[in-house]
């Protein structure tokens, strides 16, 4: 299993290097570290008994992958990373299979499918208000509210920790 800070760095902050500075936030940090741990704890690429979900955020190809490609606000921005990393731009097939096992692709998709949402993503103290967020985007079969809270508040404090890491003299 990966650890916090490997997920931070070699999954989220690579993704978010590839989309415009406005995407980029301590807020898209934190959700996307919860997503991900909620969807698949950062363990599994592939879903369990060979399911439809591939990579860490668990994307479907006819959901995630095709909304992001489509919606009016998200779909210049993944032609752009998709022409860059040089994949198909018009085959949700090809970044269906990709997502499995190129993480920084993956975190970009997980963070235009929370762009096309309307609202801003959630603080720190709103765990039920990015609940809904993920939710919406996501639109998960069987949700498990139950482990969220924790999840939120413990990847805002990882955030937290990696963009004002403790001062030592």
């Amino acid at each position: 299993m990966m650890l916090v800070p490997d997920i931070l760095q070699l999954v989220i902050r690579p993704g978010l290097a590839l989309l415009p500075p406005r995407m980029t936030s301590t807020e898209a940090m934190a959700m996307l570290l919860a997503i991900g741990l909620q969807e698949s704890r950062f363990k599994a690429r592939r879903q369990h008994r060979n399911g439809p979900a591939r990579g860490f955020y668990q994307f479907e190809a006819g959901g995630g992958i095709t909304g992001v490609m489509r919606h009016p606000h998200t779909r210049q921005i993944i032609r752009e990373v998709l022409d860059r990393l040089e994949y198909d731009l018009d085959d949700p097939a090809v970044s269906h299979a990709a997502v499995e096992h190129n993480d920084a692709l993956a975190t970009v998709y997980a963070r235009l499918l929370l762009w096309t949402l309307p609202d801003q993503l959630p603080a720190p103290d709103q765990a039920d208000a990015a609940w809904l967020q993920y939710r919406r985007a996501w639109r998960p079969g069987r949700p498990h509210r139950q482990t969220w809270n924790g999840f939120y508040a413990f990847a805002w404090d990882r955030v937290a920790r990696l963009c004002d890491p403790p001062k030592t003299y």
